[in-house]
């Protein structure tokens, strides 16, 4: 048996002047959300190649979860403040996952 979170990827190119002030708001901004019951996981991965372009990996409990994040305040900081060091507006990508059920303990909210 399988269940299924969303997962979200957002595409992020900062200017380059503010890679290390996206990179330390985002980071904050990761730890709140990953005390956010409706989060499972929240990464900032920064590309090798282009330390301009992160992309940041989130799963939710469902849709419900990734709505809640969006009303966090540490959300809406984060996204106020990041907001002028884009590049490029951010873009995203929705998935639902197939996770084995005897790999992760899935939450029954999902």
């Amino acid at each position: 048996m399988t269940s299924s979170y969303l997962a979200v990827l957002v595409y992020v190119h900062v200017r380059p002047e503010a890679v290390e002030t996206f990179r330390a708001a985002s980071l904050a901004n990761a730890a709140e959300s990953i005390k956010e019951p409706g989060v499972v996981r929240f990464d900032i991965m920064q590309e090798s190649e282009d330390p301009t372009r992160f992309v940041l990996f989130e799963v939710y409990r469902g849709t419900e979860g990734a709505a809640a994040h969006k009303s966090t305040s540490h959300y809406q900081t984060w996204r106020d403040a990041v907001a002028p060091m884009m590049a490029e507006p951010r873009t995203n990508k929705s998935y639902l996952t197939s996770t084995p059920s005897a790999t992760y303990e899935l939450d029954a909210r999902v």
